[in-house]
């Protein structure tokens, strides 16, 4: 009886041992102690910039500088390279990718199932093919949407310039932010019998002649969020301002650049947002938990001085309601 008591007991012994070494599988992986995030551009322009560096800026002031590693990567305007842009930070052993705008975060969601993506500025990511719904994230990616208030810039448009009749929407047809924008914009018209005519550019090179195509035969320009506009405004700004044209746009850094007006997308903001869903996943967040957001608050911007070259003049009630630049 002894002898079995004995035996029962060695056994008992070695398979505590055995198991003490063995690889728990299941068991959550530890997190490495620096966590790499990939920040990736497909242009170069200052409304992207301003969300990439806002982001930055807020996990530093989010208290993650010190256990993060970012990693940023520009395509520079060669959307060919993306892809590889994509493969090189996973065979890095990027953590997160972090796309900013529509074709970098479609590429990110191609590269890869199973890495958490956080998007930042898709207009649109239903149609987008990102996400089923705003309330369904499912898979491995949400993000900040920075749709913007096409219904606003019409009406504000209606007071600052009552007479214009007759809109030119200019933009990027390859841009899926830039179609559902302008889609938004012809509804809105249609509905309160606004006309309006369409130039369509496939990149830069394209925006003077397409621009100016239009002149003689509208009285205000509308441009949505459109990135490859925004990394030529000058040429588009040219344009308009020797014609006297108006231009409406779907972002502050646009009017910074000097689009007229927008009630748009606040960059600033939407890189704050970003930047908060980034530390929740990091935190230990599901994707599944964190829905697809809108922007929390949108710019309302005049610019005074494309206004006095236009030979405008903006009511004190404007003055007041929006902010004020170029003074």
């Amino acid at each position: 009886m002894k002898k079995l008591l004995t035996l029962l007991l060695v056994i008992i012994l070695v398979l505590g041992t055995l198991s003490g070494c063995s690889d728990n599988s299941d068991a959550p992986a530890p997190k490495n102690e620096t966590y790499k995030i990939g920040i990736i551009q497909h242009v170069d322009h200052p409304s992207l910039n301003q969300i990439r560096e806002t982001i930055v800026s807020e996990l530093d002031a989010l208290g993650l500088s010190d256990k993060i590693e970012i990693d940023f990567k520009n395509a520079n305007g060669d959307m060919s390279l993306l892809p590889t842009i994509m493969q090189d930070m996973i065979s890095d052993g990027v953590n997160m990718l972090v796309p900013i705008a529509t074709p970098t975060a479609q590429q990110a969601k191609a590269a890869t199932g199973t890495i958490p993506i956080v998007f930042s500025a898709v207009s649109n990511p239903i149609e987008a093919g990102l996400v089923t719904s705003f309330e369904e994230t499912t898979a491995n990616i949400t993000g900040v949407s920075n749709s913007i208030a096409i219904e606003d810039i019409f009406k504000l448009a209606a007071q600052v310039t009552p007479d214009a009749r007759v809109f030119g929407f200019v933009y990027n047809s390859s841009e899926v932010n830039s179609a559902t924008g302008i889609k938004r914009a012809k509804a809105y018209c249609d509905a309160n019998g606004i006309s309006y005519k369409e130039a369509t550019i496939t990149g830069t090179a394209d925006l003077q002649q397409a621009a100016a195509s239009l002149v003689g035969k509208v009285d205000a320009f509308f441009t949505p969020n459109d990135n490859t506009i925004a990394s030529a405004m000058a040429t588009y700004m040219q344009v308009a301002m020797s014609a006297k044209i108006p231009v409406y746009v779907g972002a502050d850094s646009m009017v910074a650049d000097g689009g007229l007006a927008t009630v748009g997308i606040d960059y600033t903001i939407l890189g704050k947002q970003t930047a908060q869903m980034i530390v929740r996943i990091y935190n230990g967040e599901a994707i599944k938990d964190n829905h697809v957001e809108q922007i929390a608050e949108y710019a309302k911007m005049i610019n005074i001085k494309s206004a006095e070259q236009l030979g405008l003049s903006i009511s004190d009630e404007l003055m007041k309601e929006f902010v004020i630049i170029g003074k």
